[in-house]
């Protein structure tokens, strides 16, 4: 009889360890983004699209989240105003150290939600997905809301010029320094010494290329991308916009590319 009941309560004790196993990987799926807590505030004023202020005067810095081309910045900063507006709001991330504007880098929370308002603005294409986000899922959960937008036509997705064409180098160029969006098919993959280079023109000086450092390659490997087999495959890539003679785009993130189907 002690043996049996021995026997029952490791079954028991088994399936409580499996059941809150799976809740909370339930948990997990259900709310991607949700890192520590970083405080909590009222939202007092909208600084920017990706900007806000907060009633005990700290300013924050949406992660995840980059912003839209000019002639659509005003739309945006209306639709972060709608969401956020006079609304308290719970902040998440990594840590609560400042940047060097001072300013504290987290994803913002209504009461009871389970996503972050920055899903919320790329769902409406109000703003464009960021490449911060190193946890992977959360970084996927923030690619299907825009993709979301996009396939929808919404927001800044329907100007049809987001993405920039990467056989259109004088366009790329026009958004140096700016976060640009840019989609091509890879020409060649170039290695000269530590870096490599994907290039997207025959004249690779001049055409738009994306310098990939040696430290990125091995997570690029990790992530399951051989460099050399991009040779004539498309991509999409994200980030800074360099002037090097042509249009040129660190890899730095792996958020950063995305493979597409097709040759």
């Amino acid at each position: 009889m002690a043996r049996t009941r021995n026997i029952t309560c490791r079954l028991w004790f088994t399936s409580a360890i499996l059941i809150a196993t799976l809740a909370a990987a339930s948990t997990s799926r259900a709310a991607p983004c949700a890192f520590a807590e970083l405080g909590d505030g009222h939202v007092s004023d909208v600084v920017d699209p990706r900007s806000l202020r907060l009633s005990d005067g700290r300013e924050i810095r949406l992660a995840g989240i980059e912003v839209p081309p000019s002639e659509e910045r005003t739309a945006a900063m209306d639709a972060l105003r709608a969401v956020l507006g006079d609304r308290d709001v719970m902040l998440r991330g990594e840590d609560d150290a400042p940047d060097r504007y001072g300013r504290q880098r987290a994803f913002a929370f209504l009461p009871g939600a389970d996503l972050p308002v920055q899903a919320e603005l790329l769902r409406q294409g109000a703003v464009l997905r960021g490449i911060d986000v190193p946890d992977r899922d959360c970084a996927a959960s923030l690619d299907a809301a825009e993709a979301e937008a996009r396939a929808g036509g919404r927001g800044v997705w329907k100007i049809g010029t987001v993405i920039k064409n990467a056989e259109s180098p004088d366009d790329i160029l026009a958004r140096t320094g700016l976060f640009t969006v840019v989609e091509g098919k890879v020409l060649s993959v170039r290695q000269t010494g530590t870096t490599t280079y994907l290039n997207f023109a025959r004249n690779w000086t001049r055409g738009f290329s994306v310098i990939i450092p040696k430290r990125m390659l091995a997570v690029l490997e990790g992530a399951g991308i051989d460099t050399k087999s991009l040779a004539n495959r498309r991509v999409r890539v994200r980030g800074w916009v360099e002037a090097q003679q042509g249009p040129r785009l660190e890899l730095t993130q792996i958020a950063q590319i995305e493979i597409l189907g097709g040759n």
